[in-house]
């Protein structure tokens, strides 16, 4: 069954094209060790809620931008052994010291595919 990580970070809007950069090399390391799609979306209707919304969740600042990103890999197995070549790749070390956006404030998490109708 698939198996997906999901993302969601705040960048300065002005370092939308230093992102995108950022975003489209770490795409090829994901899709070497496995990952079968990435997908990288700039927030453009990212409405504020009543309780919670996605500006909260990633404490965003004004000037700042919501990104919600996925990256799908066949399934849990391949996603596990990815993240690990990825974390111990100097590649990929080298991009976390200069990414164009907070990475604390970045939230994630992996999930087991439900409903694909696609």
């Amino acid at each position: 069954m698939a198996y997906v990580d999901g993302f969601v970070v705040a960048v300065p809007a002005a370092k939308k094209e230093a992102y995108r950069k950022h975003a489209a090399e770490a795409a090829l390391l994901f899709k070497a060790f496995g990952a079968t799609r990435i997908v990288e979306a700039w927030g453009d209707d990212v409405p504020a809620g009543k309780v919670t919304d996605f500006q909260r969740a990633v404490q965003a600042k004004d000037g700042e931008v919501v990104v919600f990103s996925w990256i799908e890999y066949p399934d849990k197995t391949v996603r596990d052994a990815a993240m690990q070549k990825m974390m111990n790749d100097p590649r990929m070390q080298a991009m976390g010291a200069e990414m164009p956006f907070d990475g604390q404030r970045m939230i994630f998490g992996g999930f087991a595919v439900l409903v694909d109708q696609g």
